[in-house]
């Protein structure tokens, strides 16, 4: 088995961590103080071509891999792991609009989504309904015209500030069979949006409700076929959990490089504290667990990418596995910077804040267990 990158995938990381500390790591607290991410960043990075890190290039994306997409979300993450999942966001609505609308509505909105002058929000949970996604209430009834929407959608990323919205709605009967996609476009009327919502962590991403009040679509605002939506919904999550792992990843990196660093400059009893032979073995612990999630996760991509069998149980388990070790491992570079840790300057409360809600959002480090069990008991 080959481990190494190739010379192409070795530059996609470069040039997306050398953007991320140039143009992302300087600012990340400044934006998440203001609770926002300025809209002219999106174009530069679109300019990269991460509006559609996996859109074919035949219709203008990058096309590339799943596991050459983790590479940019653990780069970019190093600088602030709120952007660049929000990013992730943005291209897991990218990948279904791409793969499942009409050519018509493509040609209308994939240019500006493609590069980054249209950011789209992703739009399934709601009050009700988190888990068990498919008991979605928000309905699209037809009409002549096309269909209105009545219902809520709850903790968006991006609600309020997104440009459009890919919506999961119900257009038939109560289950995944009855749910549908559409898309609907910032300044629709009956389109509104809840307070901005008082995280923990992610700050620097408006959360709000996303509210509908007969909110009238056309027709060709339809993505793909009635009656798919969850299908459609469900498709982009193994992506989307590898993404959430590789921000995981990426961020836990940077903590614990921030922690070598202050280590070596940090003294107590005569000596810089990377002396001590104690914190030696959590430094070694923390790379030991690092490395192995690195390697889980690239694994589960390489299966996304060659369509394998178990691919879905693989990102769940790589999910999970690497979202709970880079939780681990800035807990821990917060612990051996000691007091200094808890303040904000030194960056790593931050990491701690914004990883937590990685063992959450992509489906629950709970429902990954599950995801897991049933396919190992349909095996057994």
């Amino acid at each position: 088995m080959d481990f190494a990158l190739t010379e192409e995938q070795t530059a996609i990381f470069d040039m997306a961590y050398a953007f991320a500390q140039e143009q992302i790591a300087p600012f990340a607290r400044q934006w998440e103080a203001e609770g926002t991410i300025p809209k002219d960043l999106w174009p530069k990075v679109g300019e990269l071509g991460f509006g559609g890190l996996y859109v074919s290039e035949e219709s203008g994306g990058s096309g590339l891999t799943r596991l050459d997409a983790t590479l940019v979300f653990e780069a970019l993450s190093m600088a602030c792991p709120s952007v660049a999942a929000f990013l992730s966001i943005h291209n897991m609505c990218a990948k279904m609009l791409d793969s499942f609308a009409s050519d018509e509505l493509k040609s209308r909105i994939m240019p500006d989504v493609l590069s980054l002058n249209t950011v789209l929000s992703y739009c399934l949970t709601e009050p009700g309904s988190g888990s068990d996604a498919a008991a979605l209430k928000t309905r699209a009834e037809r009409t002549n015209d096309g269909y209105t929407l009545n219902g809520t959608k709850a903790f968006i990323s991006g609600g309020g500030y997104s440009d459009a919205y890919v919506c999961m709605v119900r257009t038939g009967a109560d289950g995944p069979k009855g749910i549908s996609t559409v898309y609907v476009e910032d300044g629709t009327p009956g389109l509104s949006f809840g307070a901005l919502e008082q995280k923990m962590g992610w700050k620097s991403q408006p959360t709000a409700q996303v509210q509908f009040d007969d909110c009238k679509i056309p027709a060709e605002n339809l993505v793909g076929t009635e009656g798919d939506g969850f299908k459609y919904a469900m498709m982009g999550l193994d992506g989307g959990r590898l993404n959430i792992a590789s921000c995981s990843l990426g961020a836990a990196q940077a903590g614990l490089d921030m922690t070598l660093r202050y280590m070596s400059e940090r003294k107590a009893f005569g000596q810089t504290i990377d002396q001590f032979q104690a914190l030696q073995f959590r430094l070694a612990d923390m790379e030991i667990e690092l490395q192995a999630a690195r390697t889980f996760l690239r694994q589960a991509a390489w299966k996304l990418d060659q369509g394998a069998p178990d691919a879905t149980k693989f990102c769940a388990m790589a999910k999970k596995f690497v979202t709970e070790t880079g939780s681990k491992v800035v807990d821990q570079c917060l612990q051996l910077h000691g007091g200094y840790g808890y303040l904000a300057d030194y960056g790593i409360e931050k990491l701690v804040r914004d990883l937590r809600v990685h063992q959450i959002l992509e489906g629950t480090n709970e429902i990954m267990r599950v995801i897991v069990a049933r396919q190992l008991l349909a095996h057994r």
